[in-house]
């Protein structure tokens, strides 16, 4: 038997079988893609500042 559930091929479990993905999941990702836009946001920041500080050279 074979059913479909988003596009995936999913063998021998009809698609209503599968879990939500659970909230804190979901938070952990948001956590995770903030952290990667501030991290990111600090490392252009400081590459800004030195070049700055090299056109002053």
């Amino acid at each position: 038997m074979t059913w479909r559930r988003r596009g995936c091929l999913v063998i021998g479990r009809p698609a209503d079988s599968f879990p939500p993905f659970p909230s804190h999941f979901i938070q952990e990702l948001t956590v995770a893609d903030l952290a990667f836009v501030v991290t990111t946001a600090a490392v252009f920041a400081l590459v800004a500042l030195i070049a700055r500080g090299v056109t002053k050279l």
